[in-house]
Order: C-alpha cells, then sequence, then structure tokens
C-alpha cells in the first residue's frame, strides 16, 4: 500500500521529504484551510493570466500551456508557488487568450495526473484540458438588458422538465439545430402539420419555468464523434462549471458553448420563462482520477469506515458537502450560474446527500443575488449517506430549509403507484385505499385539519412547511412516464382510456396547492417505449414524437386549459399554510377512488367563489353532494373552457363522469 491509498483511507497525511516546497500534513480533513476569497483558478486580461489552485497537501504543482484543446504536448510549463490557505499561484505575462492549460499536483512523490482543475469555466473538446478565454467576449447581443421575467411568488411557479435531446431530435419537428441549446432558440417551428414546436410550443402551453436536465459539462458523450448517435441524461459531472460541449453546434471552441447556452436563456426569458438547471453534486463521474481527486486526494469525497469510498449516490463515490472547501465549491458554483448565465432556478439531484447547513447557505447565497431564484431537489439519496440523518437534506427535514423545495414522491405514488413496483397502480386506475395521498397531495403536503385524521388511511410525515417547498408529480425523466406506466397497471387500455387518465392525472397535479411539475411530452402522451431507466438509451426510445401532438391534441389542450385556469385563479396557489387550512375544504364521498374538495369564498381575491374540484377514478359516474347552489362548469368530461364555460348546475348533487375529473364555480 502506497502512503496515497493510507492518506485516503485514514484522512491522514503524512510529512515528506521533497526536493521542492515542503508537503504539510494535517491531522484531519477537519484541519485543512479554507481559502476566504473568491475561488478562481484563472484570470484572464490580455496583459497576464494568473493561474491559481487549491492544492493543501501538494509537494509541487505545475501548469501546463497548450496551443490545442487535445493532442500535442504541452509548449510551457509554469511552476506554482504556495500562497495562503492552501492556494497556489503563478503569473504568466502576455496575451494566453486562446491558449489552454492543465494543472499537474505532486502529493507524496507522484504526480496525480493533468486535470483542468476544479473550478474550470471554459474547456476544449471533451473538457479534458481548460481554456483561457475572456468570458465577456462570450456574452450574445443584448445579454447585459437580459432580464428574469416577473415572478411574484414561487407558487406561480410550473416546470416544465426537459431533456435538449429529447425536446428537439424528432426530425419532423421543424428545427434546425436540432439536439442543441440553440434548438431553444428558435421561434416559429412547426410540424408539416402546423403545430407548433420548440419554443413556441411552451409559449402555447404556458409553463413559466423550463428545467433542464443536466446541462453542465458530462462525461458520457464523446465529443469528438458527434457524427455518431449518443445519447445520456447527463448525472456523470466532469466540469461543473461549463456547459456541455455536445449540445453546442462546435465543442472545439470554448466560447461557443458557452455563447450558445447564454443565446438560450435570453431566448427563454424573451418568450416569459424561466430557467432551471439540474445540477449534480452529489457525485462525479469517476472517481480515482476525477479533477476532485487529482486535486485534493480524499478531501471532497466522503469514506466509509473502512476508508473505502462511499457511495449513497449509487454511482461509486459521494461527495462531502460538509466540508467547508466542498461547501464553498457548490455555492460558489451555484452562484456564479446565476451569475455569469443568468439562470433562475436550481435543481440538486440526491439532494439527501448533502447536508442541510450547505443548502441554506446556499439559498442565503442566491437570496442575495435575487430571492425569486427557485431551489428544489431529491429529498432522498440512493444508499445511506456518512452523515446522520437529522443533518440530512432529506425530504422529512424539508422544514429546516426554508425557501428550498422537494419532490413528493408520496403524491406520485398515490396517483400512479409505488416507485420499483411497474405493475401496481394506484388511484388514477381505480385501485382502492390512496384518498388520503392524494389529499395530502393536494394541500401542498402542509398540515391540515382533514389529513392524516383517519386511523385506516395515513400517510407518512407532512414535512411541508409551505405549499412553495412541494414539488407535485405524476411523472418525471427517472422510471416510466405516465403513459408507459398505466399501460403496465392496466394492459389493454384503449387510446381513449390512457387519454382519460392522463387528463385525470394531471388535473390531480395542477390543481395541488404545491408547485407543478410536469414532465416534457406527458401533454401529448408521449412514451418511451415501456424503458423506465433510459438514460442512455437511443432516440428512438427517449426522442418525443411530435406528430403526438396533432394525435393526441386533446389532451395537449387540457392540459393547456389545466395550466390557463390555475395561473388565472390565485385559489389554486394560495401559497401559504394557513390560507389552505381556512380555505381549502375536503368534501365527504362515500364512494371509494373518489376525492372532493372545495375552495370556500374567494381566497387571494379569486374571481371564482367556492370553487369544487371533483376527482373520479372510477369505472362508473359519482354523484358528490355540494352546498345548494348554481355553478358555472369549466371543466367536465375531459374538456376545460374557461371563457364559454361548458353549462350550468344547479341544486345540490353534482354528477361526475367515469375517469374524470369536474370543476365548477359560483
Amino acid at each position: 500500500m502506497n502512503v496515497k491509498h493510507i492518506f485516503i483511507m485514514s484522512a491522514f497525511a503524512l510529512t515528506l521529504g521533497c526536493s521542492s516546497a515542503q508537503q504539510k500534513s494535517y491531522g484531519s480533513f477537519s484541519d485543512y484551510p479554507v481559502y476566504q476569497d473568491k475561488w478562481e483558478e484563472m484570470v484572464y486580461n490580455p496583459a497576464s493570466t494568473v493561474f491559481s489552485l487549491w492544492a493543501p497537501t501538494a509537494q509541487e504543482v505545475r501548469v501546463l500551456l497548450y496551443e490545442q484543446g487535445e493532442g500535442g504536448s504541452a509548449y510551457k510549463m509554469l511552476t506554482m508557488t504556495p500562497d495562503k490557505d492552501g492556494m497556489w499561484k503563478v503569473e504568466e505575462k502576455g496575451d494566453l487568450k486562446g491558449k489552454f492549460y492543465t494543472f499537474n499536483i505532486k502529493i507524496d512523490d507522484i504526480w496525480q495526473g493533468d486535470t483542468p482543475g476544479v473550478m474550470a469555466k471554459a474547456v476544449g473538446v471533451n473538457g479534458d484540458r481548460a481554456a483561457i478565454i475572456d468570458l465577456k467576449s462570450t456574452d450574445p447581443v443584448g445579454w447585459e438588458a437580459d432580464k428574469r421575467p416577473p415572478l411574484k411568488s414561487f407558487s406561480d411557479i410550473i416546470i416544465y422538465e426537459m431533456h435538449h435531446r429529447d425536446f428537439s431530435i424528432d426530425t419532423i419537428s421543424g428545427i434546425k439545430h436540432r439536439g442543441k441549446f440553440l434548438a431553444l432558440t428558435e421561434d416559429s417551428t412547426t410540424t408539416f402539420l402546423g403545430e407548433k414546436t420548440g419554443i413556441d410550443h411552451l409559449k402555447e402551453l404556458g409553463v413559466t419555468h423550463v428545467h433542464l436536465l443536466p446541462s453542465f459539462d458530462f462525461s458520457s458523450v464523446d465529443e469528438t464523434k458527434l457524427d455518431k448517435p449518443q445519447y445520456n441524461w447527463g448525472y456523470d459531472p466532469k466540469n461543473y462549471n461549463v456547459p456541455e460541449g455536445s449540445y453546442s453546434t462546435d465543442p472545439y471552441k470554448p466560447d461557443v458553448r458557452i455563447r450558445e447556452f447564454k443565446q438560450m436563456v435570453m431566448a427563454l426569458h424573451k418568450a416569459g420563462i424561466r430557467v432551471i438547471m439540474d445540477v449534480v453534486y452529489n457525485h462525479t463521474a469517476v472517481t480515482e482520477g476525477s479533477n476532485f481527486e487529482r486535486t485534493v486526494p480524499g478531501y471532497f469525497y466522503r469514506h466509509d469506515k473502512e476508508g473505502k469510498f462511499a457511495n449513497a449516490s449509487a454511482c461509486g463515490n459521494e461527495t462531502a458537502s460538509e466540508r467547508p472547501m466542498m461547501r464553498k465549491f457548490m455555492i460558489e458554483s451555484v452562484c456564479y450560474w446565476a451569475k455569469e448565465y443568468h439562470i433562475d432556478g436550481f435543481r440538486f439531484d440526491l439532494m439527501g446527500i448533502h447536508d442541510i447547513e450547505t443548502m441554506n447557505a446556499i439559498r442565503q447565497a442566491l437570496d442575495k443575488i435575487d430571492p425569486t431564484i427557485y431551489m428544489y431537489g431529491e429529498g432522498w439519496a440512493a444508499g445511506a449517506p456518512q452523515l446522520p440523518e437529522e443533518k440530512l437534506a432529506m425530504k422529512n427535514n424539508t422544514y429546516k430549509m426554508p425557501g428550498v423545495a422537494a419532490f413528493s414522491d408520496e403524491f406520485r405514488d398515490s396517483l400512479r403507484g409505488p416507485f420499483g413496483n411497474d405493475a401496481r397502480g394506484a388511484f388514477v386506475i381505480g385501485r382502492p385505499g390512496h384518498e388520503a395521498g392524494i389529499k395530502f397531495g393536494l394541500v401542498g403536503g402542509v398540515m391540515h385539519p382533514q389529513i392524516n385524521n383517519s386511523p385506516k388511511h395515513k400517510v407518512p410525515k407532512i414535512w411541508a412547511e409551505s405549499p412553495n417547498q412541494f414539488i407535485s408529480y405524476v411523472s418525471c425523466h427517472d422510471d416510466l412516464c405516465l403513459v408507459d406506466r398505466l399501460k403496465t397497471t392496466l394492459p389493454g387500455a384503449s387510446v381513449q382510456e390512457l387519454m382519460a387518465l392522463q387528463k385525470l392525472a394531471e388535473t390531480a397535479v395542477f390543481t395541488s396547492q404545491g408547485v407543478p411539475f410536469i414532465y416534457a411530452g406527458d401533454e401529448i402522451l408521449r412514451d418511451k417505449k415501456g424503458v423506465h431507466n433510459s438514460y442512455n438509451s437511443s432516440d428512438s426510445i427517449n426522442a418525443i414524437d411530435w406528430r403526438y401532438k396533432t394525435q393526441y391534441k386533446e389532451v395537449f389542450d387540457y392540459v393547456k386549459g389545466l395550466i390557463a385556469m390555475r395561473k388565472a385563479h390565485p385559489a389554486f396557489r394560495m401559497g401559504n399554510a394557513e390560507l389552505i387550512s381556512k380555505h381549502l375544504e375536503f368534501i365527504d364521498v362515500p364512494a371509494s377512488n373518489v376525492v372532493a374538495f372545495r375552495l370556500k369564498g374567494n381566497p387571494c381575491g379569486d374571481s371564482w367563489v367556492n370553487t369544487i374540484v371533483v376527482l373520479n377514478a372510477r369505472t362508473e359516474p359519482v354523484k358528490v353532494d355540494v352546498p345548494e347552489g348554481k355553478y358555472w362548469i369549466a371543466c367536465r368530461d375531459g374538456k376545460i373552457d374557461l371563457v364559454m364555460g361548458l353549462g350550468v348546475v344547479m341544486g345540490n348533487q353534482l354528477t361526475v363522469s367515469p375517469r374524470s375529473a369536474m370543476i365548477v364555480h359560483q
């Protein structure tokens, strides 16, 4: 066993003699110095470039300069000198714009291997070398005037989760830059049948936020071979602070991916749509050989009791967010995306691996930039992290993280069935016993006098302090999309049945007081051929088939109507637990597989009074007793009409058709 391995496994460094600088030794990771200034590894100006690297355990650090982003040998080597708080620095005179560089760190007499560093903000093809550029020159025309679309409250958010390639790769999309950042800059794109696609589809649908699956530089797609079909979701981080090259028109030119990403953000902002970025700070694509490990071995990752790399991510490692420099890395990285790229929100992959203190620190840092930037994540981990649960950003600890939201798997599973058992359905297909979980989701996961008061049907712990901390959804990129799940749980279902059930499920999501979230393509009955983990499947599995927008137009129109209704009527998005408890009242329905509620009065000044929503998952009509009155019908039998309405009903009873929702108001 060499000294490096002892260091990693025990978290103790040994003091070794060396031919250059004296190697520092530390008793434990908590003894490592913390760099207090802004963490930058390359600062360029035409007169000189300053390189910096935090490498507190290094004996020696070099910077290698290259003419190209790949291939060839370094044309110059610079020797760095120790600076304060574990930082190494060197300044090179002259204009280096357009050059590339790597660091190499010597620890325990072993050179760790080339790395672009951990804070690289521009890279060459495949991200192996960092690039020296003037970031200001990457701003597209009009970038300084770019503004975030207005957002009064988190309760006004409607999220649309999208993968760049899925959304635009279909040949009939009418999009020129298919599968690229620029796909979302093209307007007036349509199918050959005239249906709007791309950014015009998003505007037509009415969503407020687009959630982009990982768009930073990831490992799994070879950017030198883009002529060959390659696909990945991108949950395999390489360089966290650089856009992914395969989504650009030229991954060899470092400025192109940056500029095109900014063009995409600016185009979405002009369309009135905010941009959420999916961030994956909980693990790296590789452990040995990663940028973190080649820079400060052991420090950025957690280890188990045996000294091996811990693996709560199920991807080979888990990062140590509780360590000051990993926490600083996450805070500065998120803030960099918010400032440099005008990102409006962040979705944290396996957020439960991170510690609560770090998530709160990120929230506080973003509040200083813009408090309307939204934060949410998966409130769980793939395995047991190395920290006590009370310190982790798990779903049940959401109340400890004001301004941070989590996905509600309880609501999802109550609607469509449990994760890990594809064949078992739930409320939507008429399986009894899930009414309590539906109610839990409809109130946005907050305390309510009619929730968890039944000894027979209880839901898990109420964990949201505010409905804005509760993501309401029925499907996402993970697991089966909704249509595939319905086909599995209801074999032989007709197209008409699938459309009806899809509408019913989406009605629950969009009438929930939580923040609604829809998976791209669900609004046009998108399927993935039954593949539940399509992270590297082909386009034939993952691509949205834009012919479906014509084929299933009634589903699109229905979802569009739900979104318009939610936007127009604040009673569906009160954003306050006390208001929900006061105004949202569940109506007793003796029949199973039916949930009904009334929004009493006109909460938040809504123009609708005493709105009633009934979700009927039964295969026969159901009668629901309601307060006596005259009601205008906004939704019935799979149709929504907010302008003319769908008729009037008088009296104290509603009749709701099978497998459908009914929404009425006074």
